[in-house]
């Protein structure tokens, strides 16, 4: 029976994607783990592997095509003696569940995570199972109707039967009980606050310049509604402080020679992604996120690092980076942005966190305000080091390397004391560098 293979959640919040390219075609025979096509997400490209074999009856969604929503049918399966023809002409009348197809990270060992378990077919119901589970089972002798399904809506793959070992037909069903009293109707969902004038309206005040329209892609409009979102539901709140860089400069200048023979080389960014870490453990009560009706205190000190990346940006995550020495935080940094420019990250590298930075320094910015991307309770803002005159401890004039930093806060997880007591941690170990190898 010819199967309709959808397209799949990737991530938890994937609603569509794009179907980057197909490797296989029309004709093609497919086996269970092959790679079927590559997909791309609104933050990466994921490769899409199938569960089931068969042969590629009927492509039905183009390469290339975007805005392809989770569980549409993109593909048709055939067993082995089925004819193209046959869903040619009519694709959706393909009766059998869906093939499962396990998605990981393009060119990515990532393990893929499993769906949960259906519930096993009820006796004398039509069970639906991929020929290859089938014929395991002939061999070792199940009654598929036992078996409980993995696959979408149930259906029972290869995975299900190769564990399960033989048993007895399960017994005629009992009397059906009395349907259950209907739920209530759930009441409606409100509509998407508005963010804005229409398209149309905007359209018709510039009908008559010359402009360029920008669709927006997977990454451009998940940026849109989060950040979005951010500033709607979160109280934010903002605490600024300079800090004094001579002294870490230095300390880096030192740390740097030492270590060329091993080819590290250490950016003031590592310093920083080190200093708040630290301070997460120092200020634990920082360390926490908004969980809609609670607030979830983090142990580890897991920071997000914000990566400009063509249409938008990435925040992969530095885990445990209290417990890393800055080497080792420069190397994954640079591994983990070099991935992200590539959209080459999977999803649990950029997910979760409790706090990030955004540095904008290097690009010559002073000082700005960071949107919290959450569930996150804050993010550190981080502008350039400036030359600029300074009152001594002494009280005479000199110059001091200035950098500002600025703190975004959610009131709901944090109040202004605590916050202020996590950008001093943060200062007193950018000022103190030497705390940070201890």
């Amino acid at each position: 029976m010819a199967t309709e293979i959808l397209m799949p959640a990737l991530s938890p919040t994937m609603e569509e994607g794009t179907l980057a390219k197909w490797l296989v075609k029309e004709g093609d025979k497919v086996k269970s783990g092959q790679i079927l096509a590559e997909i791309e997400t609104d933050k990466a490209t994921m490769e899409f592997e199938a569960v089931d074999e068969g042969t590629i009856g009927k492509i039905l969604i183009a390469e290339g095509t975007a805005g392809v929503k989770v569980n549409t049918a993109i593909a048709v399966l055939l067993e082995e003696g089925e004819d193209a023809s046959s869903v040619a002409a009519a694709p959706s009348s393909a009766k059998t569940a869906p093939a499962k197809a396990a998605a990981t990270p393009a060119k990515s060992d990532a393990p893929a995570s499993a769906e949960p378990a259906k519930a096993a077919p009820a006796a004398g119901a039509r069970v639906f199972a991929s020929p290859l589970a089938r014929r395991i089972a002939k061999e070792k002798g199940l009654d598929l109707s036992a078996v409980k399904g993995s696959g979408p809506h149930g259906r029972i793959v290869r995975a299900d039967v190769e564990g399960a070992r033989a048993a007895p037909k399960a017994a005629a069903p009992a009397a059906p009980a009395p349907a259950a009293a209907p739920a209530p109707a759930a009441a409606p969902a409100k509509p998407a606050m508005a963010s804005g004038p229409s398209a149309e309206t905007v359209l018709k005040m510039y009908a008559d310049r010359d402009f360029t329209e920008v669709p927006l892609d997977g990454m451009r409009r998940t940026i849109a509604a989060r950040l979005t979102e951010a500033k709607q539901t979160i109280p934010h709140f903002y605490l600024r402080r300079d800090v004094e860089l001579d002294a870490l400069m230095a300390f880096r200048e030192t740390l740097n020679k030492s270590l060329e023979g091993r080819g590290v080389k250490l950016s003031v960014n590592d310093f920083i992604i080190k200093a708040c870490a630290q301070a997460l453990q120092a200020v634990p009560d920082c360390n926490a996120v908004w969980a809609g009706d609670r607030i979830l205190k983090l142990k580890p000190s897991d920071v997000a690092v914000a990566v400009a990346v063509e249409g938008g940006l990435f925040t992969p995550v530095l885990r445990d980076a209290d417990k890393k020495s800055l080497s080792a935080l420069s190397a994954e940094m640079k591994d983990l942005a070099g991935r992200a420019k590539t959209k080459k990250l999977a999803p649990h590298e950029y997910q979760g966190g409790s706090f990030a930075i955004s540095n904008l320094g290097m690009m010559g910015i002073e000082n700005f305000d960071a949107v919290i991307n959450p569930p996150h309770g804050s993010i550190l803002a981080v502008g350039a080091g400036i030359k600029k005159p300074v009152v001594k401890a002494d009280g005479t004039i000199g110059v001091a390397t200035v950098m500002s930093m600025t703190l975004s806060v959610d009131h709901r997880v944090i109040d202004g004391a605590l916050g202020a007591a996590f950008l001093k941690a943060v200062i007193e170990a950018l000022e103190n560098p030497m705390t940070m190898l201890a």
